[in-house]
């Protein structure tokens, strides 16, 4: 029953500094414009951080990427020297490259799906147009093919003639040496 006095000026210490986080706490739970400035604060930070680590990550895949087509990309020189040998053939070969051209145009054409719009105001004129392009471009792979094996016969009979004419010039050689060979052995031996 006795207390010291220091005892119940501790207590009563405790029991205001107990008083006052309660007070504190129950201020804090009845401002609600700073709770709402808080919680608004907390995941606005949260959304940058998580945009900040989206950003950096799209960053290393855009840098992947790129080191990747970097290292795809053909150099300066290839691209040259391809660009040469294209032209050579096409030189070479002028009636190929139009052939192919028109080949590959049709099958891009082909491959293009036509959008709503085109076919609400083209419709069936496309659809004819696209028939017509697809005949002509038959038609010209056909004429393509046929040129193609001219090309190859001619070039075989040239091969032959040139090959059949090469071989009776060496049997004609091979005569006259035969018969050089004969006369000088005669005129030797006489």
């Amino acid at each position: 029953m006795g207390q010291d006095p220091s005892e119940i000026r501790e207590e009563i210490e405790e029991a205001r500094s107990h008083m006052g986080d309660t007070v504190e706490a129950l201020g804090y739970k009845t401002d609600v414009k700073t709770r709402a400035k808080e919680s608004i604060t907390e995941k606005r930070d949260r959304a940058m951080e998580s945009m900040t680590d989206k950003r950096d990550r799209l960053r290393e895949q855009i840098t992947g990427v790129t080191s990747k087509a970097t290292d795809a990309t053909p150099s300066t020189q290839d691209v040259k020297q391809n660009a040469r040998k294209a032209a050579g053939i096409a030189q070479e070969n002028p009636i190929g490259l139009a052939i192919g051209g028109v080949a590959a145009g049709f099958l891009v054409g082909a491959l293009v799906p036509s959008t709503r719009i085109e076919n609400e105001r083209v419709g069936p004129v496309a659809d004819q147009v696209k028939e017509k392009a697809k005949e002509t471009g038959q038609e010209a792979l056909e004429h393509g093919r046929q040129v193609a094996q001219d090309v190859a016969e001619s070039a075989r009979e040239t091969a032959k003639e040139s090959g059949q004419e090469h071989a009776q010039e060496v049997q004609s050689t091979a005569q006259e040496k035969a018969q050089e060979s004969v006369q000088a052995a005669r005129s030797a031996g006489s």
